[in-house]
């Protein structure tokens, strides 16, 4: 077992890194796509509610311990390998199917879809690595939690 503070730490730096991206990338530079027909499917705009963030936060904290599980078979890599093959990982078995289902399913612009699945292709495996860096690898010393009892 390791260290319960730092995959707490890493949870909360994807959760900043996810609300962060988003504001900058989908609220600000590429809010255009957002615009392209068909306008119908998207709700009003307005400052995200707390399920928004509430959702965010559990998605990371999964992220993350989901994470620590992938790595133990990523052994004798870098963490910088090993959090960029876990945000392919990622990517490839949860990010491009739902935007093949969406782009079939749903009346979404596809130059939104691409835009999705592009943005996503390029933060998951940051998110990897920010989960990577700040999950320790096993405690030295018998050490198997930093929470002192």
């Amino acid at each position: 077992m390791t260290c319960c503070c730092f995959k707490f730490k890493a949870a909360i730096a994807v959760f900043v890194f996810r609300v962060l991206s988003g504001m900058i990338l989908c609220g600000g530079i590429f809010n255009w796509v957002y615009r392209l027909e068909p306008v119908n499917v998207w709700r009003p705009m307005s400052a995200p509610g707390l399920s928004y963030y509430a959702g965010t936060f559990i998605t990371s904290v999964l992220f993350v311990l989901v994470y620590k599980l992938f790595s133990r078979s990523l052994e004798g890599m870098s963490k910088i390998k090993k959090g960029l093959i876990y945000g392919l990982c990622v990517w490839a078995v949860g990010i491009l199917p739902g935007m093949v289902c969406t782009h079939i399913f749903m009346t979404v612009n596809n130059t939104v879809v691409i835009y999705w699945t592009l943005v996503a292709l390029v933060l998951t495996p940051v998110e990897g690595m920010i989960a990577a860096f700040l999950v320790s690898d096993e405690a030295k010393g018998g050490e198997t939690c930093c929470i002192k009892k």
